[in-house]
């Protein structure tokens, strides 16, 4: 009988998502002996653990997994994608300082964005999170606009979607569609799901381009839209959780009482769904065989609706008194209207207790 195989999960794993560094990145860490379990040296990724409990890195302990956080941020050109860069260059880093708020966790980019690539970068301190939605096989697509000068047409651009290899690297599947032209610039639109280094800028300049411009537009679900350059924004963690949930072979790491809206200003309560509200979706309108909207009967028990009160003709009623009664005041003394003619079927005798007038003598 072979032995039960331990429980917990692999130290990179735990490691990448504790926010420490990509999978990848971890496992450089083990090999150059930066990593210990109750201080022995680690010497390999594959060691199994239930927890972090007694994990150092450089000597630290490692804090406890906190709950998945995503940031969009708008880099600007000439930023390194990069914590630090040895010729001294000005990295993401640099600007993100600025634009993040008190006390967030320390953040990883999701893919890389060129030295002269602006657009969207995101942003997360889980380290499964940031390789599930880099890896070809989960799908996610990213956008770009290129500005570019050179001859090209629609009908080549479109060729791309077959995939292209250049320089005996396969490019896989690209939609590409023109956009504007002005002569011989024009800006293209493009969408990839492999992302690999200057994959865009490569296949564009194979087919004869030169790109001036280079901006990533959009992540997955998550566009640049009007974010500012230089600036970062927190994704909602209901957004966040939706579209973790489509993303196979990963679960969202999400800690209980965790506020479900994050600005970058601060915590921002999210509005519950409908669902969650006990409102139901509208159903749609039913049609009858001519294609007319038919009317749908009343559903048994629910009450009618109250019939609309003609408005009186005449001057414009006066506002409700604030008397007991609620009763409309006509704003003259009492006694000073006239009397009208009694209406077919209402009795015109004095009410009980009214003493009788005799006739006039």
């Amino acid at each position: 009988m072979a032995d039960p195989e331990p429980a917990g999960e692999r130290i990179a794993k735990l490691l990448a998502r504790a926010g420490i560094a990509s999978r990848r990145e971890v496992e450089r860490m083990i090999a150059d002996g930066r990593v210990a379990v109750g201080g022995q040296v680690l010497t390999t990724p594959a060691t199994i653990l239930p927890s972090l409990r007694g994990v150092t890195v450089d000597g630290k302990p490692v804090a406890a997994p906190e709950r998945a956080r995503l940031f969009r941020f708008h880099k600007p050109a000439g930023l390194i994608t990069a914590e630090r860069d040895p010729a001294g260059r000005p990295t993401i880093y640099d600007a993100l300082r600025n634009a993040l708020p008190p006390g967030t966790p320390r953040l990883m980019p999701i893919g890389r964005l060129d030295f002269s690539t602006e657009g969207l970068l995101l942003m997360t301190n889980d380290g499964e999170l940031k390789r599930t939605m880099e890896l070809p096989a989960s799908g996610v697509p990213r956008t770009y606009r290129a500005r570019t000068f050179g001859a090209i047409t629609q009908a080549r651009l479109e060729d791309l979607f077959d995939g292209i290899e250049v320089e005996g690297v396969r490019y896989g599947r690209i939609e590409a569609n023109m956009e504007r032209r002005t002569g011989r610039n024009q800006w293209i639109e493009l969408t990839l799901t492999e992302g690999k280094n200057r994959e865009v800028r490569r296949v564009l300049e194979h087919l004869g381009l030169q790109v001036s411009r280079l901006i990533r537009t959009a992540y997955g679900p998550f566009a640049l839209g009007d974010l500012a350059r230089g600036a970062a924004l927190e994704v909602r963690v209901d957004e966040l959780e939706r579209f973790a949930g489509g993303l196979k072979g990963f679960t969202l790491k999400v800690s209980p009482g965790a506020p479900q809206g994050i600005g970058s200003a601060g915590a921002n309560p999210s509005p519950k769904p409908s669902a969650a509200r006990g409102k139901r979706a509208p159903k749609p309108p039913r049609r009858r065989a001519d294609g007319e909207i038919a009317k749908l009967p009343r559903a048994e028990g629910a009450p009618a609706k109250a019939p609309r009160r003609r408005p009186r003709s005449g001057p414009a009623q006066a506002a409700v008194a604030s008397s007991p009664g609620g009763k409309p005041s006509s704003g003259k003394p009492a006694g000073s209207r006239k009397p009208g003619k009694p209406r077919a079927g209402v009795s015109s005798a004095p009410p009980r207790g009214t003493p009788k007038r005799g006739p006039k003598k």
